[in-house]
């Protein structure tokens, strides 16, 4: 295995690209999965209230989808918000770790990314 060089493109991002890569395949599921999950769980209480006819059930069931809803809308773009905060923080740090920076931002917002994937490759057969 090479040596870590820190602040350039073969730093510590490099050196783990492919945990950087798993974490973004592990968001990108979780950024689909759990929103639909919430929106149906959602659904189907209401869809329970409904059927009972209770006045006071569907205002609860309605309010709790409303807030389902809401959640799995912030599940969505918290990755996002994430990376627009982390980029204007990176922008205030010394330019030579912006190479750096620049991987692991790829590998956890593009998994598939074909940049990411050969320094995955490389981090896998510890050639970094």
């Amino acid at each position: 295995m090479g040596t870590v060089q820190v602040g350039t493109e073969l730093g510590f991002c490099a050196n783990t690209a492919n945990v950087w890569q798993i974490a973004g395949y592990v968001l990108l599921v979780f950024k689909i999965i759990i929103p639909i999950l919430l929106i149906i769980w959602g659904m189907l209480d209401l869809g329970k209230a409904v059927v009972a006819a209770k006045d006071d059930e569907i205002k609860k069931a309605t309010k709790s989808l409303a807030f389902r809803a809401l959640a799995g809308i912030l599940i969505f773009f918290i990755p996002t918000i994430v990376s627009v905060i982390i980029g204007m923080i990176s922008n205030f740090s010394e330019s030579g770790a912006q190479e750096d920076y620049n991987v692991c931002r790829r590998c956890i917002s593009n998994p598939s990314d074909g940049e990411c994937d050969s320094y995955a490759q490389a981090a896998w057969n510890g050639e970094v």
